[in-house]
Formats: structure tokens, sequence, C-alpha cells
């Protein structure tokens, strides 16, 4: 998606707002100047006499984009409409300004922009949690302490032939990530893809993510002794990384559905092995699984054989339901332990953001997710939003559900490296039945508790079929997204119309995808996704038919805040060592 194209989720937890604020002088001022002075700019009729006339309503945080070929607006330009420039985004043309909310039309008729847009914001699988400065959630810790990683390590399963799918906000190739082969790259589904900064990470999430399941730096010795380089659960797999979020996380469901379908198509083409698929992200959705598309997606990659692990969400223990698509119970859904960096339970507690299950569909596992330390990706959106964060020049911490997915999708690369012959079902089998009791906590927080790799690395291969009521996929695309939405051109995009504005056919859809069909080069469904330039799609030509958008409001995405400087996107190269309606649930990187 472009800057016009992005997901909204409900408020994440400390990823702050940089909308607000108030009107400078210069700008009070401005919303003064003649209406003649409008027309110069290239504002016509009635947008030249409202942008002359003072607002009353309150600044908002948006990015303007400049028509290619055109020098740069200068700054009184968006002074003209009582706004302020905040930074030149020279990514994408353009810059981040602040314009009263009464005057982005005008601004949008302005002779030279191609677009504005507003703030959406979304959350990842990660929780507030302040104070992460003790050392308990180094992977060194989780593997030799807590999960017992290293007992499967030493058992020569490093997750070696192995590889792991990370639909996120991309990878970039920082230390620990820079082993040839390491990471292999599917499809860009955002407007990234037409950048320099196509597969990377702009948002600082995947990668972080990418490190907790398979990180390891170049010529690093795999042993539990270790403690001077960075090993991640499973240090020997490969990440394939389906980048469906961009600098500020933001997607639709339509592109999380597009993205688990081009694994389940593609996951086992080109040299290609994956077995496991990491989805640190879910919605508030209550449509049930088995009508649920997103789920249902999901669902038929656990039944193409790759194990789907997926993070519980973190609306707190007595929330009552998983998020969507964890709420499927074909899938490993993980919530997060607090284990103090101790190797028993007994001072263990389920961190107070994990969700909670209703007691029939509940976490499977949970996993450490508190204060777990992984690789930074320098420049990126959470590194310059939350430099308390980093932990030296290398390392990032971060708290959530999304952590403790990644952590069992390391887990569960080892066992399939041990036993490449297990089912997810399985895999699935062996983390829930191995797994310990964390006292005093209630199996709608805890499923059947903390993994335990020392226990599953001996057990014997179980015999297991889940026979669950399957899903059909034939449900709605606008309950499978709950609250969040996305934004095509300032207009939030609502019912059963996909990302690029066209009928979301859900019976065709799963279809697509239970016989392997959607997918043809790097169009979907019909539609081509991958290396285009997204604010290039005309859709002047599309008919929105059956579909009533009278009296809703169209926004676009925040883009402010972000610092670029840190980056170097010439030759895609990142200096330094640098997450809808799939909501990456709350954010903690502190």
């Amino acid at each position: 998606m472009s800057a016009d194209r992005r997901g909204r989720g409900p408020a994440p937890a400390s990823v702050l707002d940089a909308t607000g604020g108030g009107l400078s002088t210069r700008a009070r001022a401005a919303v003064t100047v003649a209406a003649t002075a409008a027309l110069a700019l290239g504002v016509a009729g009635p947008a030249a006499a409202q942008a002359a006339q003072p607002s009353s309503t309150a600044p908002v945080s948006v990015v303007v984009r400049e028509a290619p070929g055109a020098g740069a607006l200068p700054e009184h330009v968006v002074a003209q409409f009582g706004g302020s420039v905040v930074r030149r985004l020279s990514i994408i043309h353009g810059f981040s300004a602040k314009v009263p909310a009464d005057r982005l039309d005008a601004l949008r008729a302005t002779a030279g922009v191609t677009s504005v847009t507003e703030d959406a914001r979304l959350t990842l699988s990660d929780a507030d949690v302040a104070g992460q400065l003790s050392q308990p959630g180094s992977l060194y810790t989780l593997a030799n302490q807590v999960t017992g990683a290293a007992n499967l390590w030493h058992a020569g399963a490093t997750g070696k032939g192995v590889d792991v799918a990370l639909v996120d906000s991309g990878v970039v190739p920082v230390n620990g990530l820079t082993a040839p082969g390491k990471i292999l790259y599917g499809p860009d589904l955002t407007e990234e893809a037409a950048t320099a900064a196509e597969n990377l990470d702009t948002y600082g999430h995947g990668t972080n993510m990418a490190g907790i399941i398979a990180g390891r730096d170049d010529a690093a010795a795999v042993s539990s002794g270790n403690s001077s380089d960075f090993l991640g659960m499973a240090p020997d797999a490969r990440i394939v990384s389906i980048k469906i979020a961009d600098a500020q996380g933001q997607t639709d469901v339509s592109q999380a559905i597009a993205a688990i379908d081009w694994v389940v198509e593609n996951g086992h083409k080109d040299g290609r092995n994956v077995r496991v698929l990491n989805m640190s992200f879910g919605t508030d959705g209550v449509q049930g699984y088995q009508l649920d598309p997103l789920a249902y997606a999901a669902e038929q990659a656990w039944h193409a054989g790759i194990v789907v692990v997926v993070a519980a969400g973190n609306s707190g223990n007595t929330s009552g339901r998983l998020n969507n698509p964890a709420t499927d119970p074909y899938l490993i859904a993980v919530g997060s332990d607090n284990a103090n960096g101790t190797a028993g339970t007994s001072d263990d507690a389920i961190s107070s953001f994990s969700n909670g299950g209703d007691g029939v569909r509940n976490p499977d596992v949970v996993a450490p997710g508190d204060h777990v330390v992984s690789l930074r990706d320098a420049g990126s959106y959470l590194d310059t939003q939350f430099p308390a964060a980093r932990i030296g020049d290398r390392l990032f911490r971060g708290s959530g559900t999304s952590q403790a997915a990644a952590v069992v999708s390391g887990s569960a690369a080892l066992l399939l490296s041990q036993r490449p012959d297990l089912t997810p079902d399985q895999v699935k089998a062996l983390l829930t039945g191995t797994a310990k009791p964390v006292p005093g906590a209630a199996a709608t927080v805890q499923g059947h508790g903390l993994i335990d790799l020392a226990a599953a690395a001996t057990a014997p291969t179980p015999v297991a079929v889940q026979d669950f009521r399957r899903s059909t996929g034939l449900g709605s695309l606008e309950a499978a997204r709950g609250s969040v939405h996305a934004r095509v051109d300032g207009r939030e995009i609502r019912g059963e119309i996909d990302v690029h504005g066209q009928r979301f056919d859900a019976a065709a859809v799963a279809a697509g995808i239970r016989d392997r069909t959607n997918w043809s080069g790097i169009r979907w469904s019909g539609i081509r996704w991958s290396g285009i330039r997204w604010s290039g799609v005309d859709y002047s030509g599309i008919r929105w038919s059956g579909v009533d958008y009278s009296g809703i409001r169209w926004s676009g995405i925040r883009w402010s805040g972000i610092r670029w400087s840190s980056v170097d996107f010439s030759g895609i190269r990142w200096s330094g060592i640098r997450w809808s309606t799939t909501a990456w649930e709350s954010s903690t990187w502190a």
C-alpha cells in the first residue's frame, strides 16, 4: 500500500500518536491569506475560498506526496492552508505536515500535489511493559534456561533444513541475519515494493521477530556455552519473509490472506522448504473461525503441512477471547509468560497483557514474551520512536505475544529439524503435551503451560490427529477486520471490498486457496500485487456498485515522526545496523 493505502488499528499501547499540537504563529497568520493567493497555487473555486478562511479545526498529521517530476513544494504553500511542514520524506517524494482537518481537500486540489493522507494507527503483538533493563529476556537465557532449546542443539537439531515463513513488516539483513541464504524474500505486498525499500523492514518489527526465530551471528558456535554471540531459537533455520506491513505497520486483512495463500502455494517451490508460518498479528473480529476468511487461509496452511503459530493477542487476561485467527483451534495460539529468567516455573506469571480464552478456545501454550531481546533495525520507525528499547548498538528489547509467538515458531523449527516427518498436529501435540503448568494460572490464560523443549526433545512421537470442524472461509471480510480498517485515497474501506477496491468474493478466494490457483506470478486472484506503485493504480475505472459509501469519512495514514536520517536507501543500503485489518497487537519497546 502507498501512504494513502494504509491499515489502521486500535491505538497501540506505546506507539506514540504524533498528531495534535497548536498552530504556529506563522500558520495562524497564514489562514488569512486571500483567495487570490490560493488560486495562484493552483487551487480553484470553493477550495480556494475555503483555504482563505480561518480554520476552527485542529491540525492533523498528514503525508503529502508531490507529483513526479515536480519540484519540491515550498513550505509557504502548506502555510497558505494554515499548516506547517514537519519534515521532508524524499523516499516517497513528499513530506509530512500538520494541516487543519477542514483544509485537506483544498490542499489536495493544489497543483503539484498527488495525494494528502491522514493518520492511521495499528497495534503489534507487543504489550506496554516498562523498565525492561534486566537480562532475563536475553535469548541466551531463553534458550539455555527457560525453554530448553539448547537441549535440541546438543542433539544436532538447530533448525537446519527448515524454512520459517514470516508474514510481517519485512526483514533487514542486519548482523545476525547476514549469513548467505539466511533470508529468502517472497512478495512485497506494500507500496514500498516500488521503492528501494522493497522487502526491507522500515517499521522494525519483522527484523526483531526474525532474530528471535532464527538469528545467528556469522561463524557463531551453536552451543549452550556461547554467550558472546547472538543466537536465535533455531539458529540454522531460514527465514522466508513476506512483507505486508509498511513503515508504520499498516496493512489490511486482504493482504494478509494473500500472503498466507502465497506461502501455501509457493512454500515448497524454488528450493524452499516452509514448514512453519509465524503470524504475530490478529484482529478483534468476532466472526466464528468456521466462516472467517483469515482463519480459513491460516487453517489451509495447516492442512497443507505447515505449522501455523499465531499470537493470542494483548487485550489482557480477562479478555475472554483470543484474536482472529488464533480463534481457529487447529493453529498454535501462543500467550505470553514472564519467566523471570529462571528454568523453573515457580516464579513465573502469565503476562498481564496476554489474552485469555473463554474456556473452550484458550491459548495452547505460553512462551517467554516479557523483556525479550532481539535484533535492532536501526533507523526504523520503532527504533526512532523508542530509543529506550535499544540495548547497545545491535539489540532491541520488546514484550508481547508477538515475541512469544516467535519463540514458539523457532521451537517448532527445532522439532522439525530433529524429526522431519512430524505433521503439524504432532508438533502441536509435542509442545502441548510436554509443557509445564504455570502455578496459580488458570487454563484460560496459559493453556497447557510453558513450553519445555528439553522434555519435548526426548518425548516419543505422539499419534495426533486434530478433528475440529473445519473453516469454510465463506464469511465476511469486513467481519474479519473487526475495528481495524485500511484507507484508500483517503477513503475508509468497509464492507466486502479488498484493499484494491475490488469486491471480495469469499467463495472464489477460498476455492483458490484450497486448489492453490490464486497466485500466478505476481498476480493474486487476478489482481497485480507485487512490484507495483500503488499510487499508480487507477481507481477511476473501478465500479463500486452495491457498496454504499455515503456518510463515510475517508482519510489516510500517519508518517510523521519517522526519521530517515539513519537510513541510506541508495542501492538498498541501510547504514548502521539497522508492524491491520490485522492488528499487530499493542506494542512495547522500552
